[in-house]
């Protein structure tokens, strides 16, 4: 059956392999970046390689949440119903690690903005028969210090990037807990794949960027909903497993989501 899939951060890395994977199965993917050129020329790319031309895409920089809210209007207006939601796009470094709102990108990016994004088109979301919602996580997990969460301090890219990720896993069992309709899942795609953003943050990478690709596909497309909702899949062990500690601590995740909250409904 053909599924209407968004992908974001999808103009290269596992999220543009999976998108191509997609594609050439014929279901209708929708791409997101932050250049249009780019976003462009990967349709471009996408359509001739896949024989699809169900694909089409939106720009929005995910380090603006004002960006991120005019997307998720954009998406509504253009998308009825979506079958899949892969929130993807991330970052590690970055030249300008303190956002324009005094944040820190890594939070911004890898966890507001997915947050902000997928509350707002809950809606066309939860029209879907068989709706799913992959959240990117990753072996780096962390405590989430709620100074670094409300910008009051500053921390390392390695410490920022960690804190992001277990937010975002923490938030995925809360939202799997609200939608009761909706499967949730929080992968991490595999330790140091061959990405850009990898090799600009290490300088090597361990495995293949399709293994990463293969285990959105997968959770996307052909493992059981009842087998991953509300789960963490862990990709470098291949299977479903346990998460950080705090992800199960129900007085950290309600505090950690109303201090969320209070700031992205602010923007």
């Amino acid at each position: 059956m053909k599924k209407t899939i968004l992908i974001t951060g999808s103009t290269d890395g596992i999220g543009k392999l999976a998108a191509l994977k997609m594609a050439k199965e014929g279901h209708q993917v929708y791409l997101h970046g932050r250049n249009a050129d780019k976003l462009e020329k990967v349709i471009a790319e996408l359509k001739h390689k896949s024989g699809n031309e169900d694909i089409d895409g939106f720009v929005a920089d995910f380090s603006d949440l004002g960006q991120v809210h005019k997307m998720a209007k954009e998406v509504s207006a253009k998308i009825s119903a979506l079958d899949v939601l892969i929130n993807n796009a991330g970052v590690f470094k970055s030249q300008h690690p303190i956002t324009q709102d005094g944040y820190d990108i890594r939070i911004v990016v890898n966890y507001f903005a997915p947050i902000l994004f997928t509350n707002a088109i809950l809606d066309i979301i939860q029209k879907s028969k068989e709706p799913r919602i992959i959240n990117l996580s990753s072996a780096a997990q962390s405590s989430v210090s709620l100074d670094l969460l409300n910008g009051n301090i500053t921390m390392s890219d390695q410490e920022a990037y960690a804190q992001s990720k277990l937010a975002i896993l923490m938030w995925s069992f809360y939202l799997a807990q609200q939608e009761s309709n909706i499967a949730v899942v929080a992968l991490n795609p595999g330790s140091l794949l061959n990405t850009n953003m990898v090799r600009e943050a290490y300088g090597r990478f361990w495995s293949s960027a399709d293994k990463g690709a293969d285990i959105i596909y997968d959770l996307a497309l052909i493992k059981p909903i009842a087998e991953m909702d509300g789960k963490y899949f862990d990709n470098d062990r291949g299977e479903f497993g346990p998460a950080h500690a705090d992800a199960y601590n129900a007085e950290k995740v309600l505090n950690l989501i109303q201090n969320t909250e209070d700031i992205v409904n602010a923007g």
